[in-house]
């Protein structure tokens, strides 16, 4: 079923179908008046079932792009103490001098309290906690090279903090 006949309860006619006399047209012209109504009352009762099976298509429809996404989407949960990168917001923003090469991931950060919903608040190595809390889906796990797991393990403020 068209759109036109879900909001309207029948297919448009084209005015060019009025001109050439297209066969829903002359048939529409055959019938009597009390025939002409009857086949719009048969109509509109078709058009209730014919929008309940549109909207069950769609909902349907909706359903399955729902369980493809979270198929593919993973929930990112931390735990306190836990190191993290933080995007630097807002996202394709440059540091002067770098151009494209600027980094999109500041930090380490440790994990300093769990607010709920996704929410965190951190706090930087100086053992600063910062105030404004922070969804999730902005950080990601540290993982340390071989030149920043000495300067992480060996860092007294994480310790103090972590301890």
């Amino acid at each position: 079923m068209t759109p036109y006949a879900l909001t309207y309860g029948h297919d448009a006619i084209l005015p060019m179908e009025i001109a050439v006399q297209s066969l829903r047209i002359s048939h529409q012209h055959g019938l009597t008046g009390e025939d002409y109504s009857q086949a719009m009352l048969l109509e509109l009762e078709e058009l209730d079932a014919s929008r309940i099976d549109t909207l069950n298509k769609l909902l349907a429809g909706k359903q399955a792009v729902s369980r493809a996404y979270n198929k593919r989407v993973r929930d990112k949960s931390f735990e306190e103490g836990e190191i993290v990168w933080k995007a630097i917001l807002p996202l394709g923003a440059h540091i002067a001098g770098y151009g494209k090469w600027s980094p999109t991931w500041e930090g380490p950060f440790v994990i300093n309290q769990i607010l709920g919903m996704g929410a965190y608040r951190l706090q930087d190595r100086d053992g600063v906690i910062h105030n404004a809390p922070i969804n999730g889906k902005w950080l990601k796990k540290f993982y340390p090279t071989m030149w920043d797991s000495q300067a992480v393990q060996t860092d007294p403020g994480i310790e103090k903090e972590q301890g």
